[in-house]
């Protein structure tokens, strides 16, 4: 399918990962999935992705910070990608703090994989 889109599921447990690969997979998304954000940075260097799927407490690098780096790209095309974090921790943070580190949006764990799937159509239509 030509008209397929890319999503990089970023998530440390992988039962999230799986269940959210399965979901989206359903959709005809075409899925790749990483533990950490250094990960995600080395996935975007190498592949176009339509939206990032950040989860926010992953080992090595958190969401907040991979995605204060994601934006700060000199590939503008990259650097701009949706970035929507998945946490269980949301309120540890204000809208004020995704904001700042550049996430468009944020789903609250555990993740209603209907409102998921709307997200990510929102992001990627």
């Amino acid at each position: 399918m030509a008209n397929t889109k890319n999503v990089l599921v970023a998530e440390d447990s992988s039962v999230i990962q799986n269940l959210t690969k399965k979901v989206l997979q359903f959709q005809n998304y075409e899925i790749d999935s990483v533990k950490n954000g250094e990960e995600v940075l080395k996935a975007i260097e190498a592949k176009h992705y339509d939206i990032i799927l950040m989860d926010i407490g992953m080992p090595k690098m958190d969401g907040m910070e991979c995605s204060r780096q994601v934006r700060a790209l000199d590939n503008k095309e990259k650097a701009g990608v949706p970035i929507v974090a998945i946490t269980g921790n949301a309120k540890n943070y204000t809208d004020e703090d995704f904001s700042n580190a550049g996430i468009n949006e944020y789903i609250q764990k555990p993740i209603d994989f209907d409102h998921l799937v709307d997200v990510v159509k929102k992001y990627t239509s």
